[in-house]
């Protein structure tokens, strides 16, 4: 016997009849390309996207067609996230940090039909363009430029004061017809599309919200730092129009000084993005105890690389703001785990805590975990590494265009994350690398990630990266490469004698190199494959 309940589909558009009908007054901040704001009220960036989504359909787009974006944070992407999705089309958020030969080859396996393209980067456009099969151009610019017309293209601005919104009759959409897709970033490989289902973006809001998830209410403002072409801004701008926060986008401009104008100017409560800009934001806020009031920001979401036990000690103690780390992938919507402190600690010692806050913490509800080494799964004990695997609702089951098995799905369902994790008898998971990265010396694990975690705790070292190199007798051993902060120095003696105390001789670096730089993925994390490019060759046979 089935329930009684209405069929009611959880849509991007009954995302967005809930803010046109509660919202209407909150606002959205954008920083502009010439640094100065833009601000609007949800009421009319919500009419703009109804225009964008009329002027689509006059342009052909039709449910099942990708529009693709190339843009910075600011209110006229967040138009594309709501109104490509509401007309049945697929909102394609193309990463701008990627090389032209990627973009052409992504734009090309998701059949992108429509590009909307911010002005700034119509020169990164142009390597690929002829490549790229796009029917229609549309440049996003401030009216007065008429950058479209120059371009050879169409003027979004332009087309969306032609368009009515009462054009757009809602389509028949079901909550699984695809909404959104991202590509991953093809480190080993070609990058691969993940299609996210209405149904999933719907459910993955839902639970960013929850108490003891992001807790996003109607009186928060929310700034996504990570950028909204990366696995759509981690679902934030979703999540903030659900529950009416405010939003502030920073457009291009990342620098700590600008992302400290914006936090203290709009009195952001929640911000999110990887731990490299953290670690400049917090660098700056030391430089200059007291200049800035940041007294509303209750929290910083801090994921795509594991953020260092300095960086969440150092925002607590020394500017009372709390660190929550997360986990996540383009696979996953994205969030799978966020780590709040539990019940059980509220009262432990604060080192037990900052040791609990290090973590990356527990799945969201519906989002289930389990880990395996070789064939048998590992147990919950905080201690036994294995290869995370996951499912729920917001989990892919296949990538977009590959046809056949995929090594990367278990044959009960489950997806294998490539991350290497213990999970603690609660549930909370500690990453200990990438399975790529694992250093595995004489046929033991050791961890990249609690190393390079520790030695970025040592108060000469800016960042630090440690990979493995070939060794004659142990097949592989630590090498870190460690950037000092300006005016520090430190010695490979010294190092290796702060990390003593905290791990088995083993497991202790053979070798530091000192660098000024760490070269870095498109989305801000360490790109180690670099690094074993550089110095592998160097230590082979030694």
């Amino acid at each position: 016997m089935r329930g009684l309940m209405m069929d009611y589909q959880l849509t991007i558009p009954a995302l967005v009849r809930r803010a046109e009908s509660m919202f209407g007054q909150k606002t959205i901040v954008s920083r502009r390309a010439d640094g100065g704001l833009d601000r609007r009220t949800y009421a009319g960036v919500l009419d703009r996207a109804r225009r964008l989504a009329a002027a689509l359909r006059r342009l052909g787009v039709r449910p099942g067609d990708r529009v693709a974006t190339l843009a910075w944070a600011s209110h006229r992407h967040l138009e594309a996230y709501l109104a490509i999705p509401s007309i049945g089309a697929v909102l394609h958020t193309l990463n701008l940090r990627l090389h032209h030969d990627d973009l052409a080859y992504i734009a090309n396996d998701a059949q992108d039909r429509v590009l909307l393209i911010d002005e700034s980067l119509l020169p990164l456009f142009e390597q690929f363009r002829t490549r790229a099969r796009i029917d229609h151009v549309v440049v996003m610019a401030e009216p007065s430029t008429g950058a479209g017309r120059a371009a050879g293209c169409l003027d979004y601005e332009e087309l969306i004061a032609a368009a009515a919104p009462a054009d757009v009759v809602e389509s028949s959409i079901d909550e699984d017809d695809a909404a959104a897709m991202c590509y991953t970033s093809g480190t080993t490989g070609r990058p691969k599309g993940v299609l996210y289902s209405h149904r999933a973006i719907v459910l993955h809001s839902l639970a960013q919200g929850l108490r003891d998830s992001l807790s996003v209410g109607e009186d928060d403002t929310v700034m996504p730092v990570v950028p909204m072409f990366h696995v759509n801004a981690w679902g934030l701008p979703f999540t903030a129009t659900l529950f009416g926060a405010n939003q502030v986008f920073p457009g291009p401009f990342l620098d700590p000084p600008s992302l400290l104008d914006l936090l203290v100017s709009e009195r952001v409560t929640l911000t999110a993005g990887v731990p490299t800009v953290w670690l400049g934001l917090l660098q700056e806020l030391d430089r200059n105890p007291g200049a800035h009031d940041i007294s509303c920001l209750r929290a910083i979401a801090v994921g795509g690389s594991a953020a260092p036990p300095a960086l969440i000690r150092g925002f607590h103690e020394r500017h009372g703001v709390q660190i929550l780390h997360a986990w996540g992938m383009t696979e996953m919507t994205p969030i799978g785990t966020i780590c709040n402190v539990p019940s059980r600690l509220r009262r432990a010692p604060a080192e037990e805590q900052y040791r609990y806050r290090a973590a990356q913490g527990t799945p969201l509800p519906f989002v289930e975990i389990r880990a395996r080494a070789e064939r048998d799964l590992v147990r919950w004990d905080g201690q036994t590494m294995g290869e995370l695997e996951v499912r729920g609702p917001w989990v892919a089951s296949h990538y977009y265009n590959v046809e056949g098995p995929d090594e990367r799905f278990t044959d009960d369902g489950w997806f294998r994350t490539g991350d290497i994790v213990t999970i603690s008898a609660a549930g909370c998971i500690e990453l200990a690398d990438r399975a790529k990265d694992l250093v595995k010396s004489g046929g033991e694990w050791i961890s990249s990630v609690a190393l390079e975690s520790a030695l970025m705790c040592h108060p000469a070292v800016a960042e630090a990266a440690v990979i493995a190199v070939p060794h004659p007798k142990w097949t592989e051993r630590p090498l870190a490469v460690v950037v000092c902060k300006p005016d520090r120095t430190a010695t490979a003696e010294e190092l290796r004698a702060f990390l003593a105390p905290s791990f088995a001789k083993w497991w202790l670096p053979d070798a530091f190199e000192f660098a000024t730089e760490i070269p870095r993925t498109s989305v801000g994390k360490f790109k180690k494959s670099a690094l074993r490019e550089q110095y592998q060759a160097r230590y082979q046979g030694t």
